[in-house]
């Protein structure tokens, strides 16, 4: 077992996301072939082995149409090798949408983003509304999609396990439940703690500030960012936030950073990226899957943009490179 493992599991024993931006989103000829593929019963090890992996009962390939709806985005995430707003408002979007109830595209559907919470919103769940209606795939699963996408889009970004088939509802989630940039670090716990979440994984989470910028918390300086290497999914936010040497810091980040429950593993993510990485995956996992029957859900990881080991590896500290 690496270090970082077993100090990342002694965290989560000892102890519970945003990011901002806009962006258009290029609809070419996108179809939507399906094809799918029953598993053959070779053995009951190898059926536990396929679920582990999200193949589903069936064995139901990913629909062709969610490769080619990542090569559009791609296009719109990813700009001289930094992440771009798209990005951004993407990622903000997954967590605003699952949040106040569940994953199931209300955000869009119910017009949530007129709600003066999810301002900044307003272009991405019009684009991706676009995007959903002309490719006929599920607005939920869309926007947990493109977050997925964003995310592993970033230089240093990690693969998030992304599945399809949640139902779409056209019916408001509660106003207000949504953290502000102003709570406090006891609200924050709590907050999170109510919704399944470990004050490891509200560290973990509240990461994905590494992409995002400010925008409305003062207005005055919008557009600023959470750390100095906005563009990469990189760990300095934590590092920043901590010593005060950040861009910006948002009040309620700081408030994560000093709480007792959540400093330990704030500042373990800011000397290890690689276990920053494997809490944040497992927490943004249990994210977009709020609200959500796991029951014939299909695996569409795999149409997530390729990742390189090698490209991630140099972007490491010494303490990932080893291993730990």
């Amino acid at each position: 077992m690496y270090i970082r493992n077993a100090l990342l599991t002694g965290l989560t024993a000892a102890s519970s996301a945003q990011a901002y931006g806009n962006y258009t989103i290029r609809e070419e000829d996108i179809h939507r072939p399906t094809t799918e593929t029953p598993t053959r019963g070779l053995s009951s090890i190898f059926g536990s082995f396929a679920g582990s992996f999200g193949l589903g009962k069936q064995g139901a390939a990913c629909p062709a149409v969610w490769t080619q709806i990542s090569t559009t985005l791609t296009a719109q995430f990813l700009a001289d090798g930094q992440c771009t707003d798209a990005a951004r408002a993407t990622i903000r979007s997954s967590f605003h949408d699952c949040f106040n109830g569940a994953c199931d595209g209300s955000l869009i559907l119910a017009n949530e983003c007129a709600n003066s919470e999810n301002k900044g919103l307003e272009r991405v769940c019009g684009n991706l509304a676009n995007v959903a209606s002309q490719t006929g795939v599920g607005v939920a699963d869309l926007i947990q999609f493109a977050a997925a996408h964003a995310i592993k889009t970033c230089p240093g970004g990690p693969t998030v396990p992304v599945k399809v088939g949640r139902k779409d509802s056209n019916t408001a989630n509660a106003l207000g439940v949504l953290p502000s940039g102003h709570a406090g670090g006891n609200d924050l716990v709590n907050l999170f703690a109510s919704k399944g979440f470990t004050p490891v994984d509200l560290a973990a989470l509240i990461g994905a500030h590494t992409a995002a910028k400010q925008i409305f918390e003062d207005p005055s300086q919008a557009g600023t960012p959470l750390d100095s290497t906005v563009g990469t999914w990189d760990n300095k936010y934590f590092s920043e936030t901590k010593s005060g040497k950040a861009p910006f810091t948002l009040t309620s980040d700081k408030n994560i950073a000093q709480h007792p429950l959540t400093a330990a593993p704030f500042t373990m993510f800011g000397l290890s990226k690689g276990a920053w990485d494997a809490a944040f995956v497992s927490a943004m996992t249990k994210m977009s899957m709020l609200g959500v029957q796991s029951d014939g859900l299909i695996d569409c990881t795999s149409a997530l943009p390729g990742g390189s080991r090698k490209r991630e590896v140099k972007n490491s500290n010494l303490f990932d490179r080893l291993r730990w």
